[in-house]
């Protein structure tokens, strides 16, 4: 059976350091990042930029579930609205797949530590502080399981999604 890990949460909660975690403790993984379906200049949103980006998004998932190289697909993206994790899971064979949607959160003081730190660093440009704060408590409401980063490692928190296996075919648009 194939899993497809669905990694959202706000800019600087630890998606890719998790996803990374978690490909490290599956063999037979592969770790895509929808940022990298998305790195243009100059960055446009608009309608056909979103769907463009949905439709590669679909395309690199669903090319890696058929592959039987790998037994697990880890993608991590923003993912701050239901309306894109169905859009992304309405676009994929999912029989034979066991998926898991999570949601990545933090305590806001130490999201905001972990992103003024990056933006201290270079790493991120100063607006992500507020917008990724705003973006918080839009996660309560999605169908995802919740996973708080705020006092766990990557590993730690990649050790925790494994443990939660028995709720991940609920998440399935068939189960």
């Amino acid at each position: 059976m194939k899993r497809l890990f669905l990694i959202g949460g706000p800019m600087g909660v630890g998606k890719t350091a998790v996803g990374r975690a978690l490909q490290t403790l599956l063999p037979g993984s592969v770790f895509l990042d929808g940022d990298w379906c998305w790195d243009a200049n100059p960055f446009a949103v608009t309608p056909e930029t979103q769907a463009m980006v949905l439709e590669n998004i679909r395309f690199l998932l669903g090319q890696f579930l058929r592959c039987s190289a790998y037994s697990s697909v880890i993608f991590c993206w923003v993912m701050h609205r239901q309306d894109v994790i169905d859009q992304i899971l309405s676009g994929l064979e999912l029989a034979g797949v066991e998926v898991c949607a999570i949601s990545l959160t933090a305590d806001p003081q130490a999201l905001r530590r972990r992103l003024e730190g990056d933006v201290a660093a270079g790493v991120r440009r100063a607006d992500v502080v507020e917008r990724s704060l705003s973006y918080l408590p839009l996660y309560d409401n999605l169908d995802t399981i919740k996973l708080d980063t705020t006092d766990c490692t990557p590993e730690q928190a990649a050790r925790k999604l494994l443990a939660g296996g028995e709720r991940w075919n609920r998440l399935r648009p068939d189960g």
